[in-house]
């Protein structure tokens, strides 16, 4: 993502959202980890899965439900969650709504 090193940026403009998808775009990628932001339509999600490392969401535009071992959580713009390692996780577009995830490998 050479094109956007160094530059001010508005993060939710980095995606848009297409109909009936979950779209993505990884901005940063090292051994270390990874930053991507994601788009979902109204109704699309993730189906329950799990990481070997810890990931925290961060929702810049709409409204999601984040089911993390059974519990659920609704975040809005503005708001963030840490999916811990090797947990069951889930994500529902409750509206359409943008994230960040920021995965640390360690």
């Amino acid at each position: 993502m050479e094109d956007i090193k160094g530059k001010v940026l508005k993060t939710a403009d980095l995606i848009e959202y297409q109909d009936g998808s979950v779209v993505s775009r990884e901005i940063i990628r090292k051994d270390t980890g990874t930053v991507t932001i994601f788009a979902f339509d109204k109704g699309e999600g993730l189906s329950e899965h799990t990481a070997p490392f810890d990931a925290m969401v961060q929702i810049i535009d709409g409204k999601a439900e984040i089911t993390i071992s059974g519990n659920k959580n609704v975040l809005e713009a503005g708001e963030m969650i840490i999916m811990p390692a090797n947990e069951p996780h889930a994500l529902t577009a409750l509206e359409k709504y943008k994230m960040v995830l920021t995965m640390i490998r360690s």
